[in-house]
């Protein structure tokens, strides 16, 4: 006998829902997800950092075990801890990104250069956004970035990987809901640490929906008032405490979403090989465009944008003859704005996700070697190219676009 036999019979045809019955379901609903929550996180309750092994390291800063063994010897950086002769040197998530630092040091924001703000955005929803932006975050805070996540999508999902419940541990207050009320004018109020050594977060919350009402009455209400620019005003500061801004937005071009892309230096479009999703991007860069054009005939904005990516997401396996075809049409379609990475169908990220986690989040997979290998690969691939935009727009302030 399965679990479905436990459940409640359905209601009678021609029974009603009450509005009570509706905050009863989304306590119920509430409950259960502390109580998920605290199975997948046991027995901290809590996220918690990865340790590394010598080995993570090594390949982490694309050294042998001779050379990560010699520089041990040196004691310039962490020496780590030999916990058994088995399982040799272990790191902590600091140490790991104090190597990193060092081995990417000539790829470290220069003196005078402000953070690169990267803005992950499609329209359509089930798309990888917001597991492109953890991983792209970890990713390049363990090559010794800071960087600051900002999660815009009133489901909260990026503020759920990072192990907070939205609408139950925050608060709109403590999302850029103050921003869009006029409430306060600079980010730093609702920046939170993580677990994630080297990652802060602004977090998000379902009242982050009343946003879409707020900033248009704004408009209404207070002459000249630029409802596309109140995030990208909020990250002065910002830009200079932070080596990238990593920004998850809706999937619609809400009036988050907007100001997600005027604040963006640069833009992450993911795309599935899928021929709806497909399809639905023509929507994306038609909205996109009349968006800024709009933005720049009737209040002079100036923009350009140093690097606008499209990521190529495999959600089918090796032998579906209809994404292959897909692939096609995106790398048609997009050229030279498809970076030449893709994200691979495998269980690896499934699980992970499924785990409030991400790929930098595995230490140890329980799956086959080659599978988790192929999944850090890409993502890797993917950081070590977003980094070179980065670099690119460091390097030649004029790519740098006016908010």
């Amino acid at each position: 006998m399965n679990d479905l036999s436990k459940t409640p019979p359905l209601s009678w045809p021609g029974s009603t829902v009450s509005i009570d019955d509706l905050i009863d379901q989304a306590e119920r609903s509430r409950q259960v997800l502390f109580r998920v929550r605290g199975d997948m996180l046991a027995p901290e309750a809590k996220k918690v950092a990865p340790v590394f092994s010598g080995a993570q390291v090594a390949r982490l800063c694309g050294i042998d075990m001779s050379q990560f063994n010699y520089r041990v010897s040196k004691g310039d950086l962490p020496a780590g801890v030999v916990r058994s002769t088995r399982r040799g040197r272990e790191f902590t998530l600091p140490e790991a990104r104090a190597w990193g630092k060092a081995y990417f040091a000539p790829r470290q924001r220069p003196a005078g250069a402000s953070a690169c703000t990267i803005t992950v955005a499609n329209f359509k929803g089930g798309v990888t956004k917001t597991s492109t932006a953890i991983n792209l975050a970890q990713g390049l805070s363990l090559r010794g970035h800071r960087v600051l996540c900002i999660d815009l999508d009133p489901q909260g999902s990026l503020t759920t990987l990072f192990g907070f419940l939205p609408g139950v541990e925050i608060a709109e207050e403590e999302t850029v809901g103050a921003l869009c009320h006029g409430e306060q004018t600079s980010i730093e109020y609702a920046i939170r640490p993580t677990y994630w050594d080297g990652v802060d977060l602004v977090p998000a919350t379902s009242a982050l929906f009343a946003a879409e009402f707020v900033l248009p009455a704004r408009q209404l209400k207070e002459k000249g008032f630029p409802f596309w620019d109140v995030l990208n005003r909020a990250l002065v500061k910002a830009r200079q405490d932070y080596d990238i801004i990593v920004i998850d937005t809706p999937p619609a071009l809400s009036y988050l979403t907007s100001n997600a892309l005027v604040a963006a230096d640069g833009i992450i479009v993911p795309m599935p090989s899928n021929a709806l999703v497909f399809a639905s991007s023509a929507q994306f860069w038609d909205l996109f465009s009349d968006l800024f054009a709009s933005l720049r005939d009737s209040h002079g904005l100036k923009k350009a944008f140093a690097f606008i990516h499209v990521l190529l997401v495999n959600k089918a396996d090796a032998n579906d003859v209809a994404a292959a075809a897909v692939r096609k049409w995106i790398l048609a379609a997009y050229s030279d704005k498809v970076l030449p990475v893709e994200m691979p169908a495998t269980r690896v990220a499934n699980t992970s996700a499924a785990e409030f986690g991400s790929i930098y989040d595995i230490v140890r997979y329980e799956g086959s070697a080659k599978t988790y290998q192929r999944a850090r690969e890409a993502y890797d691939r993917l950081v070590e190219l977003i980094e070179e935009s980065v670099l690119g727009m460091w390097h030649n302030p004029a790519q740098k676009g006016e908010g």
